[in-house]
């Protein structure tokens, strides 16, 4: 009979890797881990000689995963969610801690309406804080260590390490009968400085030096989309938010195209050892409902009523005990 190996995977050692590879360098990861930099570089080290391959790539500017690193990465988030899961439903321990989630405006509304109600079904000790604001104050906000988790678009920051969810898909939109005059400047209305859609909108007019000035400035994706639709001003919204009252604008009105944007997850530099489980298992709830779909097209799911799929219209989200909301 053939020898069976006693070699065994410690988990410790996978949530560093976890953690190693989210944050993009051995010292962000020891800093999250609450661990020495030598000690994080020992897990990694232990981890390859008990795997017998080389799992990242150290560069001077941090590490990326290999191959096999990247094939770890997926099976080791799917093994400490079981185990995680398996441990609360036996020990009658579920978890717990504080989750401080960031959501891009834009977003907000649709996901807080798929994933939250959810997860705080299944997690009901763990207390969530959701905050909402633009990617760049999203960034900011991950940067000083505010949040445990977000969803940002890529767009207008420097921050690292994402992992790709959904691509956007940004228009120039305007009331169903506005009529624009190409030697006039372009009436806007948007959001403040640190929106992505502002800022690949106004690159885009500035490219063919087309004149703008801002109309309508506001943090609110609700006042936004009410002042395109009143005929007040042009703005930028994904595709999937034209309403009737809307309608797409472009080369014939003499606008610029768009370049599209992508929304990442992200995980806070300083995550408490205590909320990690909850951090995790919410990452992982927003993989599984967000990954190459976006929060347009999530799978419809019982309970949930989601009309007007692709259809170009507002998508409205209703649970039984949330009552309707308004994206």
């Amino acid at each position: 009979m053939a020898e069976v190996s006693s070699a065994a995977l410690d988990l410790e050692l996978l949530r560093t890797f976890i953690s190693v590879v989210q944050q993009g360098t051995l010292g962000a990861a020891a800093v999250q881990r609450n661990r020495t930099l030598s000690a994080i570089s020992m897990q990694i080290k232990r981890l390859e000689e008990v795997l017998d391959t080389r799992l990242l790539i150290r560069g001077a500017r941090g590490v990326v995963p290999t191959p096999a690193g990247e094939g770890l990465l997926r099976e080791a988030r799917e093994l400490l969610r079981q185990h995680d899961n398996l441990l609360a439903r036996f020990t009658g321990r579920g978890l717990s801690g504080k989750v401080r989630f960031g959501l891009p405006e834009d977003y907000a509304s649709e996901l807080v309406g798929q994933i939250l109600p959810e997860f705080l079904a299944s997690h009901p000790d763990v207390l969530i804080e959701a905050v909402t604001a633009t990617s760049g104050e999203l960034a900011e906000q991950l940067k000083r260590g505010e949040l445990a988790l977000a969803v940002a678009l890529d767009q207008p920051h420097d921050l690292k390490g994402g992992e790709p969810l959904w691509k956007t898909a940004p228009v120039w939109a305007g009331a169903r009968e506005l009529r624009l005059d190409e030697s006039q400047p372009l009436a806007l209305a948007l959001h403040p400085p640190n929106c992505p859609y502002r800022a690949i909108g106004v690159a885009a007019l500035d490219a063919i030096e087309r004149s703008w000035y801002p109309v309508f400035t506001c943090t609110s994706i609700n006042a936004l989309e009410t002042a395109i639709a009143a005929g007040l001003a042009v703005g930028i919204l994904d595709r999937q938010r034209l309403t009737p009252a809307m309608r797409e604008l472009g080369e014939a009105e003499g606008l610029p195209a768009l370049q599209p944007c992508e929304a990442q997850l992200h995980f806070g530099k300083r995550i408490p050892r205590g909320s990690r489980p909850a951090v995790d298992a919410l990452a992982a709830l927003v993989r599984e409902r967000l990954l190459q779909r976006g929060p347009w097209r999530a799978p419809e799911r019982s309970g949930w009523i989601v009309p007007g799929e692709n259809s170009g219209t507002h998508h409205r989200y209703k649970n039984a005990t949330a009552g309707e909301g308004k994206s």
